[in-house]
C-alpha cells in the first residue's frame, strides 16, 4: 500500500526521486547516511565519503583557487574572442560550435594537453551526450572507457614531454601517507575534472546564450556588469533551467525523506532542477531574481559533495559571455529555432544564433 505521507514519487528502476528543495538539501547535507559511493568505479574525490573524501578535496581544491586559476584567465580569454571573431556576422550553433569547442580548447590549456587531441575530445563530447539519450542503453560505459582511454594517452605523453600544467601538477602530488596517484587515481581525478565539464560548460553555454538572446534588453546592462554581478546572473540563469540534472546517493542505514522511508542500500536521485524551482523555496521559480535567489541556488550542489569545479566553471562561462556580448548583440536565428534535448538529459541540442551590432 502506498505511503500517503510520502511527497517524493519513484521512478521506473524503483528509486526515490528527490525532488523538493529542503529535501534535497537535507539529503546532499548528511553524507553518513546518504553516501556518495554509489558508482561501481573509482571516483575521486565524488565517490569517496569521510576522511578520505576530505583528504582528497585537500589534495585537489587547491588546483581551484583564485591564485592557481589566474594565469588561466587570459589564455581563456583568449580562446572565447577568437571563437567569436572567427564566426564574424555568421550564424553558429551555441553549444556545439561554441560551447563545446570552447570547453575544450580551455580545457586543454588549463590542463596541458595539446591540441591534437581537439578532435577526439569533441567527438567525444558528442558521444557522450547521445550515450545519455533515452534509446541509447548500454553506451554510457562505453563512452566512459573511451574517454579513460584518451585520458591515459595523454598521460603518457605528459610523462614524457611534461607541459606543466594542472596534469604535469596533478602527477607530482602525494596523498597524506606519502604515496603517488596510481594511474586508476590519476584517470579517475582527470575524467572527474574534465569529463563533466567538457559536456556541461557546452549545455551551459547554450542556456545562457538562449537566456541572452531571449531577454535583449539585458545584455546592455550584462555588459557593463563587474564580475561578481555578472557570475551571479550566469548562476540564476542557470538555476531557473539547470543543466544539471541530477546526482545518486545510497542509503548506509535506515531513513526518512520528505516523508517517505528509505531502506538501508536503497539508491536515491537528488533532482537539482526540480529542487531549484520549487515555489517553497523559490517565490517566483522562473523569475529572474540573482540576489534573492542565491543562497539557495543548488546549480552546483550543496554539502560536502558541493561541485569542487564550481570556480573554474564560473570562470569560464563569465569569460565566454563577456567575450559574446562584446562582439555585439546576440539574436536567434530566425531560420534556425532553438531544439532541447530529451530528457534525462537537460539544456539545448541546438541554439542557433548571430552576433549584430548594437543598434
Amino acid at each position: 500500500m502506498p505511503d500517503t505521507h510520502c511527497r517524493s514519487s519513484r521512478d521506473a528502476a524503483g528509486r526515490l526521486v528527490v525532488r523538493s528543495h529542503a529535501a534535497v538539501v537535507a539529503v546532499a547535507a548528511d553524507p553518513q547516511v546518504f553516501s556518495n559511493a554509489v558508482s561501481r568505479h573509482l571516483q575521486i574525490p565524488n565517490g569517496l565519503d569521510g576522511v578520505e573524501h576530505a583528504s582528497a578535496r585537500r589534495l585537489l581544491d587547491p588546483f581551484f583557487s583564485p591564485q592557481a586559476l589566474a594565469p588561466l584567465l587570459p589564455l581563456l580569454d583568449g580562446i572565447a574572442r577568437a571563437l567569436v571573431a572567427d564566426f564574424g556576422v555568421a550564424g553558429f550553433d551555441a553549444v556545439a560550435a561554441l560551447g563545446a569547442r570552447y570547453a575544450v580548447r580551455g580545457q586543454s590549456a588549463w590542463l596541458g594537453w595539446g591540441t591534437e587531441m581537439e578532435d577526439d575530445l569533441l567527438d567525444w563530447v558528442v558521444a557522450n551526450r547521445e550515450a545519455s539519450r533515452p534509446g541509447e542503453p548500454g553506451r554510457t560505459d562505453e563512452v566512459a572507457l573511451r574517454f579513460d582511454a584518451i585520458v591515459q594517452r595523454l598521460l603518457q605523453q605528459d610523462r614524457r614531454v611534461p607541459r606543466g600544467g594542472a596534469t604535469t601538477q596533478l602527477r607530482q602530488l602525494r596523498w597524506d601517507d606519502g604515496r603517488v596517484l596510481e594511474d586508476a587515481e590519476l584517470v579517475s581525478v582527470l575524467r572527474n575534472w574534465t569529463a563533466g565539464d567538457l559536456s556541461s560548460i557546452a549545455l551551459c553555454a547554450g542556456v545562457v546564450v538562449h537566456w541572452l538572446a531571449s531577454h535583449p534588453e539585458c545584455q546592455a546592462m550584462l555588459r557593463q556588469a563587474g564580475d561578481a554581478v555578472l557570475d551571479a546572473a550566469i548562476d540564476e540563469i542557470l538555476r531557473a533551467d539547470d543543466p544539471f540534472v541530477s546526482n545518486r546517493r545510497i542509503a548506509t542505514a535506515d531513513a526518512v525523506v520528505d516523508g517517505c522511508p528509505v531502506a538501508a542500500g536503497q539508491v536515491l536521485v537528488l533532482d537539482w532542477r526540480a529542487a531549484n524551482l520549487d515555489p517553497d523555496a523559490f517565490s517566483d521559480p522562473h523569475g529572474f531574481d540573482p540576489q534573492a535567489h542565491a543562497a539557495r541556488n543548488l546549480v552546483y550542489g550543496f554539502g560536502p559533495h558541493a561541485c569542487p569545479g564550481r570556480p573554474l566553471a564560473t570562470a569560464e562561462l563569465r569569460v565566454l559571455v563577456r567575450a559574446l556580448l562584446e562582439a555585439g548583440c546576440v539574436e536567434f536565428d530566425a531560420a534556425r529555432p532553438p531544439v532541447r534535448e530529451l530528457p534525462p538529459v537537460a539544456g539545448y541540442r541546438s541554439v542557433h544564433v548571430r552576433i549584430v551590432a548594437p543598434a
